[in-house]
């Protein structure tokens, strides 16, 4: 059975950590409560990404935490990593699996409702929904959905999913409403003076907004 927990999900970004590096502003955010971590750094390549993804592996381990891989399948086998992430431009989901093997968490982005219903459950462990809002991280994204529209691709879902773009702390409550599991972050954590701070006040949100 694949264990992890979408609530507070880190999606690493190279200039954001530039300050702090991405390994000691991962450190930081799972000590404030971060729940899963994406390494996505296109410009890095396989080995660039390798290198990163290890030291990475060696932050989390006995954290409970899991390393996602953005996109690249070499670098997340290498990596040993625990899952891999895929977009809709990618390598097709299916291709992907057969790449990975049936252990590895495999996550998909889905940004119309056409993509959810074409999302097969024994093939993709988890969506990330979205945009929410415009972000300029992904500038090639399509259309932002607002909360409505994540509500339809998270009701469409026949996996969980995790809401993605431009989301901060004060979304945590409309994310949950709309059924998401959690919300995927960049730089609410990432480039933050503080990001433990940055992310235990995400993460309280989530628990406040859970207990009702």
């Amino acid at each position: 059975m694949k264990r992890f927990d979408l609530s507070l999900y880190l999606v690493l970004d190279p200039d954001l950590c530039r300050a702090r590096s991405m390994v000691e502003t991962t450190r930081a955010a799972v000590a404030g409560g971060a729940t899963i971590v994406q390494l996505r750094d296109k410009a890095a390549g396989t080995a660039g990404l390798v290198e990163t993804g290890r030291a990475l592996m060696s932050v989390l381990e006995g954290t409970g935490v899991p390393l996602i891989v953005n996109d690249d399948v070499e670098a997340a086998v290498a990596i040993g990593a625990h899952g891999l992430h895929v977009g809709q431009g990618d390598m097709p989901a299916a291709e992907a699996r057969r790449r990975v093997g049936p252990r590895m968490i495999l996550g998909l982005s889905v940004e119309t409702e056409a993509a959810v219903r074409a999302v097969d459950p024994a093939v993709v462990d988890y969506v990330g929904a979205g945009p929410v809002f415009a972000t300029q991280t992904k500038p090639d994204h399509e259309p932002p959905t607002g909360f409505d529209g994540l509500a339809r691709l998270v009701a469409l879902s026949p996996v969980p999913a995790v809401a993605i773009g431009g989301l901060k702390a004060e979304h945590v409550a409309p994310v949950l409403a709309s059924g998401a599991e959690g919300l995927a972050v960049v730089s609410a954590i990432c480039g933050q003076p503080d990001p433990e701070a940055a992310a235990r006040l995400i993460a309280e949100a989530i628990r406040d907004c859970r207990r009702g």
